[in-house]
């Protein structure tokens, strides 16, 4: 049985030791088969360099992994210390092996459920970090138009019975608009909150990856904050929307349709467990490239 091994999952994201759907693989979290595994996995965004083990066997292959931006994990930007790795995991385009944060097709083409409250839009966010002036921009939002905030920022509405996930997704679904703004704005940077958002029928308003356009099921299917610098035009153009229901239902029409080729495309490809999909990348190298055991530096001659 070969080995991948979660060195650091801080916020448990992988889920459960397991066998994967590779012939062989498993996954598991215990440290005690650092010295064998087959690979170790780092969760950049929480890791300690210092608890990095002091070497490797022959073959092993260390993995760099984080679904954040390089704004809240700068160590993912640093290429020096993404040299010490082996293969990259992450919600970029560019990484060895691709995990972004898309639903099953399954959940993306739920049908809509009526919008049954009176605010235009909703808002939920409760992590304070903000490298593009979303809470500025919201807040100017509020101003103009009206905007239930369930999280922590900007609070001003509180969930009687919050049960995590399937409260925030049962409450997005309520409402015509879902501000879909990212921490911060870097290419494929594209989040649960925008997928969750399109997944429940409500419409996301965008502020983020510079690329959206290209994990849209259409382009009518969203609207982009960063066209309207000054918060009371969007304003203006969600309540246009919101009070023209053939206007508004053309936004949802993908629902009956289904994705666009783009989308489409990267549900595809991503259909598999990404653990699974890492599993058959490390037997590829393994088995077909040789280079197993060479950090990226190495590979690239550095």
């Amino acid at each position: 049985m070969r080995t991948i091994l979660l060195w650091n999952d801080d916020w448990r994201m992988a889920g459960p030791d397991r066998e994967l759907a590779a012939p062989g693989w498993r996954l598991t979290r215990d440290r005690w088969c650092a010295p064998l595994a087959d690979a170790i996995v780092f969760h950049l965004p929480t890791l300690d360099p210092v608890t990095l083990p002091a070497g490797r066997r022959p073959g092993q292959r260390w993995v760099g992994w984080s679904m954040e931006s390089a704004a809240n994990a700068p160590s993912f930007a640093d290429a020096a210390f993404l040299a010490r790795f082996d293969l990259t995991m992450s919600h970029r385009r560019d990484a060895d092996v691709w995990t972004p944060y898309l639903p099953s097709r399954e959940e993306l083409m739920q049908p809509p459920v009526p919008k049954t409250e009176r605010a235009t839009a909703v808002y939920i966010a409760s992590n304070p970090r903000d490298h593009n002036g979303r809470t500025a921009y919201v807040a100017g939002l509020m101003r103009h138009l009206a905007v239930d905030s369930w999280g922590a920022c900007l609070n001003n509405r509180t969930f009687a019975h919050d049960e995590g996930r399937a409260t925030k997704l049962a409450t997005i679904a309520r409402y015509r608009f879902t501000l879909a703004f990212e921490n911060a704005c870097e290419r494929d940077y594209v989040t649960e909150k925008f997928f969750h958002a399109l997944s429940t029928g409500s419409v996301p308003v965008v502020l983020g990856a510079p690329e959206i356009s290209q994990y849209a099921p259409d382009p009518a299917a969203y609207v982009d904050a960063s066209r309207y610098p000054d918060p009371a035009d969007l304003a203006a153009r969600l309540a246009a929307l919101a009070a023209d229901e053939t206007a508004y239902q053309a936004m949802l029409a993908w629902k009956r349709t289904g994705p666009g080729p783009s989308l489409a495309s990267m549900l595809d490809a991503v259909a598999v467990d990404p653990w699974t999909r890492l599993a058959r990348r490390l037997a590829d190298d393994r088995d077909g490239q040789g280079r197993a055991g060479q950090s990226r530096a190495q590979r690239a001659g550095v």
